[in-house]
């Protein structure tokens, strides 16, 4: 089971320097993959959560994989209905072969009503929008000529039966954020549900779960996976893999935009976990 994590493009303490730290971080405690999240206009409902500067994560992973040699390189996730599809295509098709192949296209609906309509975009469309730049992301990038040989994976995020149904339509793998272990294998189950309606094989499952460490057990029945003690984190990830997750990714953001000028209390928790998962892990070249 891969683990990556989500590192954070936004806030106060963001800058080019942080970026590069974040990147060696991740990169040298061995992990497998670095996710940037996607806004593009930082509106009064995005900035509450993710205020500005916020980093363009195709520019942003194009610098970053500049700066690394193996970690693998991914958006968590893109706004689907925010760029015309083959735009898309164009730019992440340079990304990944400007990297080496190393790029995992998570795609989304998105939540931000005040963002789509700064951008013109109907927000009570973005469902199918989405589904709409899907296909024709399928269809450029089967334009080998034009956008490369490589197959990108793409990983569909979202918990309702439409997102679900996305996944396994569009999708080599479903990417639900910050969700109990409990929902993890509802959404699993469902996912399967969907499948096989659709006659095909169930997406991969990769999670992006919460990374808050406590000194202390958390014991409530809505704990997220990834919020706790370092053996509940461990057991989490122990869980989802006996689930058949391929790939697990890590957020350390908390919530609060002030943590992003004090990254190092993040990079001391994946260097915690980092430590406890080395002795069960090899390291691998991306493929």
């Amino acid at each position: 089971m891969k683990i990556g994590v989500n590192i954070l493009n936004f806030g106060p303490g963001a800058d080019p320097g942080t970026l590069r730290e974040w990147a060696r971080t991740v990169e040298g405690l061995g992990y497998d993959l670095l996710m940037l999240s996607d806004h593009i206009a930082i509106t009064p409902d995005v900035a509450e959560r993710y205020p500005a500067p916020f980093y363009e994560p195709f520019t942003t992973l194009s610098w970053l994989a500049g700066v690394t040699t193996r970690v693998r390189l991914g958006t968590t996730v893109l706004i689907a209905p925010y760029r015309h599809p083959l735009l898309t295509a164009r730019m992440a098709a340079n990304l990944d072969a400007l990297s080496d192949g190393r790029l995992v296209l998570g795609v989304g609906v998105g939540w931000a009503r005040q963002e789509f309509a700064a951008l013109g975009i109907p927000f009570e469309r973005r469902g199918r929008l989405t589904d709409e730049h899907l296909a024709a992301l399928r269809e450029a990038c089967a334009d080998t000529a034009a956008y490369g040989d490589r197959r990108i994976p793409v990983w569909i995020g979202g918990h309702s039966d439409a997102g679900l149904r996305r996944a396994v339509r569009f999708g080599d793998a479903w990417h639900p954020l910050r969700r109990t272990l409990a929902q993890l294998r509802d959404g699993a189950a469902r996912l399967q549900e969907h499948a096989d309606e659709q006659g095909v094989p169930r997406p991969a499952l990769a999670p992006r779960i919460a990374l808050r460490l406590t000194p202390e057990p958390v014991g409530r029945p809505d704990r997220v996976a990834g919020e706790g003690t370092v053996d509940q984190v461990m057991d989490d990830l122990d869980q989802l893999r006996r689930m058949g997750a391929e790939s697990v990714v890590l957020d350390p953001y908390g919530g609060d935009p002030q943590e992003t000028a004090h990254p190092q209390k993040a990079w001391q928790a994946l260097a915690t976990v980092a430590a406890r998962l080395a002795p069960h892990r090899t390291r691998t070249e991306p493929s």
